[in-house]
């Protein structure tokens, strides 16, 4: 998109963001000490080390505390691929950096902003996406009836959770995708494994946040997984992967899905379709390169450390 087409979609977002509470109270936690800091009435009783004993001013300490932020935030935004994941993780981390600023001024401002906090955290959630989407809504009783129904149909299947940031931020990713690829023989789903914990035992999804597997996208066709992202390494742990769009374009190979089954929603009559299976047994191209390459990569790892020990 060229920067001259962003900037009134940015406004427009921004614009529309603060009809929701939860990001103009944000705002208003993340310029807490700032605001406590310079406010005529307050400023005046808060202890300072500055040298001109100015106490509605930043002193050193301060000042390196905010810059720390900065840093901070600047890394992880390194990784955000949304708007959303930019705008959280600012909220996040000066929150953060709120609590230490006001604890290190004085005890009771410390505890009445992490309270508050607290408070913000329980009864303010962050918007749900709710805007145009082509996507199935599984529970535990109609997932694996619907998967299985046509083997001919490939199904691409978000497993996430409402509490999950990263599953909020990729909501309207992986809602664009549905919009742009779904056709007869390519459909999109979501299943709420927070609600179907269940779900997520049979499809192998761990939803504790400490194996990070949270979203977990999976290409099924006639209940069989063909693949996953982000892969798990042996400990249950998941290995770094961004959700963009390009990155989901490309490992799932969405183009060429969708140019085998786009002659159906068109109403054409082409030849029946094989399956993804049917294909890869019949010697064609496979329809996984990114993960083969990968398994053959590890394969190549554990050969060569047996071969230094045959040496």
């Amino acid at each position: 998109m060229h920067l001259s087409l962003k900037w009134p979609y940015l406004v427009t977002l921004i614009y529309k963001w603060f009809y929701r509470p939860y990001y103009w109270l944000s705002l208003l936690m993340t310029l807490a000490f700032p605001i406590v800091r310079s406010c005529p009435g307050l400023c005046e009783h808060l202890p300072s080390q500055r040298e001109d004993a100015n106490s509605c001013a930043f002193d050193w300490r301060e000042m390196e505390i905010l810059m720390f932020l900065g840093a901070i935030v600047m890394m992880k935004n390194r990784r955000a691929v949304t708007l959303e994941q930019h705008v959280g993780n600012i909220f996040l981390f000066s929150k953060v950096a709120n609590v230490v600023l006001f604890f290190r001024v004085d005890l009771r401002l410390g505890l009445l902003y992490l309270t508050l906090c607290v408070v913000f955290l329980i009864t303010c959630k962050p918007p749900i996406y709710m805007g145009p989407e082509y996507i199935t809504y599984f529970s535990d009783s109609t997932i694996d009836e619907e998967l299985q129904r046509d083997g001919r149909v490939a199904w691409i299947v978000e497993f996430y959770a409402n509490w999950s940031p990263e599953c909020q931020s990729f909501a309207p990713i992986f809602a664009d995708l549905s919009i742009k690829y779904s056709c007869l023989g390519l459909k999109f789903g979501k299943v709420d494994i927070g609600q179907h914990g269940a779900v997520a035992e049979r499809y192998k999804v761990n939803p504790s946040p400490l194996c990070k597997q949270l979203p977990s996208l999976l290409l099924l066709q006639g209940g069989r997984e063909l693949m996953r992202r982000p892969l798990v390494d042996k400990k249950g742990r998941a290995i770094g992967w961004n959700f963009t769009e390009e990155n989901i374009i490309r490992e799932f190979n969405l183009n060429e899905i969708f140019q085998k089954y786009k002659k159906f929603s068109k109403g054409e009559e082409p030849e029946e379709p094989k399956t993804l299976l049917q294909e890869a047994s019949e010697g064609k191209e496979p329809f996984v390169p990114h993960e083969e390459e990968e398994e053959e990569d590890e394969e190549e790892e554990e050969e060569e450390p047996e071969s230094k020990k045959d040496k």
